[in-house]
């Protein structure tokens, strides 16, 4: 690709993104990227000039053509994987070959993850939590990161910038020719930031709290956060409000919002669904009727991260839930949501087994049923419709109490 069209960005006077824009890409590992994405990636005018990840192969040109616009990209002396996730290094090996760095480094759990992808004659060195690559006339400080969200994460530190590489940390998946948070709409920031922190990171918030108290001990007080996804933070509002969003969203407390997520296949469930509805709105509570017939599984799981409670619905096919139920329910049960409570219903013709499974998936997922299952053969009377109403009422008026 050609360097007078693919340019460099420029962050700092010394630090540049040189990554890449995916413009079609609408499914990350069943995460429904509407927006499309970024890989970056980012170059750094050290003594030792530094690379701090790679990108997705295919893009493999278009970042070479970025370093091309600020150096010879033969002038790359040390190359840093903060993550070897493939996004992040499917063009690792290529790069090496190409510029030829006197050292490559990664976590220790790194460089295993990277010789599991690559080989076991990787050229690359351990840098433990806490110390320091060389760059000549500045340094780099490592941080492990573990399972934020990979063994392997690490993020870097480079002071003399007072930039923090936060590696998939305060990313999202949004593509735009605008490099920086404050050039971009706040609402689209606000949900694909909440997106990618519900779809990627929810499974490990237990951990999140310690690793920012544990940035902010060892004097990381960044001026610039640049992730590996979406656009970069340099004001430092948005530093603070990315900074406490993540605090807030890992402490998953309950809020007076009830998410209800169906499919039905000749319209009773559906029927049965807006009842329940009907009874949360009736509490006043927030209410996010998601029909499987067109929200994505990741969109569900964004607004189960501020919602108190979640209610599903399934009709039954072949003595199983829906597919599409079953898929949500896979989905969200691995992504671990905690606090919630919540409601199950369902129709069927003959044998009626989706409400049972459902019930036991929320026992597994530990989330408290607080009013009965509503299950009705073929299509819901007057009076189905009144239990489903009441079913939701009851919950609205647990989500309500939670609140007082």
């Amino acid at each position: 690709m050609n360097k007078d069209v693919f340019k460099a960005v420029q962050v700092t006077d010394r630090v540049y993104w040189v990554g890449a824009i995916d413009w079609s890409i609408r499914d990350f590992h069943g995460y429904l990227t509407g927006r499309g994405t970024t890989y970056n990636a980012f170059l750094v005018l050290a003594d030792k000039i530094t690379l701090i990840d790679t990108v997705k192969a295919p893009y493999r040109n278009e970042l070479m053509a970025r370093i091309a616009s600020v150096i010879d990209p033969g002038d790359i002396s040390v190359i840093i994987s903060n993550h070897s996730e493939m996004d992040h290094s499917g063009c690792l090996i290529d790069v090496i070959d190409t510029v030829a760095p006197d050292a490559v480094y990664a976590s220790p759990m790194g460089v295993k993850a990277l010789t599991r992808h690559f080989g076991p004659n990787l050229p690359i060195t351990e840098v433990k939590s806490g110390e320091s690559i060389d760059m000549g006339n500045m340094e780099a400080v490592v941080m492990e990161t573990r399972m934020l969200h990979w063994p392997d994460s690490m993020v870097t530190w480079l002071p003399a910038e007072s930039i923090l590489f936060s590696q998939d940390a305060f990313g999202m998946h949004l593509a735009s020719y605008e490099r920086f948070a404050d050039e971009l709409d706040d609402a689209v920031l606000d949900y694909e930031a909440a997106k990618y922190f519900a779809n990627i990171l929810l499974p490990y918030a237990q951990l999140i709290p310690k690793v920012m108290e544990n940035v902010g001990n060892a004097g990381i007080k960044p001026s610039v956060i640049a992730p590996d996804h979406g656009p970069i933070y340099r004001r430092g509002e948005d530093i603070e409000y990315i900074f406490e969003s993540y605090l807030e969203w890992a402490k998953q407390e309950p809020a007076p919002k009830a998410v209800v997520t169906y499919d039905t296949m000749w319209g009773s469930t559906d029927l049965m669904g807006r009842s329940v509805c009907e009874g949360l709105a009736s509490e006043g509570v927030e209410v996010k009727s998601m029909s499987l017939k067109g929200a994505h599984r990741s969109d569900v799981a964004t607004e189960i991260l501020d919602a108190g409670a979640l209610i599903v619905g399934s009709p039954t096919i072949n003595n199983n839930m829906f597919p599409t139920v079953a898929d949500v329910m896979s989905y969200i049960k691995g992504l671990k949501p905690k606090n919630l409570v919540g409601g199950v219903f369902g129709s069927y013709g003959w044998s009626g087994e989706s409400v049972g499974q459902l019930e036991s998936i929320f026992d597994t997922m530990k989330i408290e049923r607080v009013a009965e299952s509503v299950k009705v053969q073929y299509v819901p009377d007057e009076d189905d419709l009144k239990r489903c109403y009441d079913l939701g009422k009851t919950i609205g008026k647990k989500l309500t109490e939670a609140k007082k």
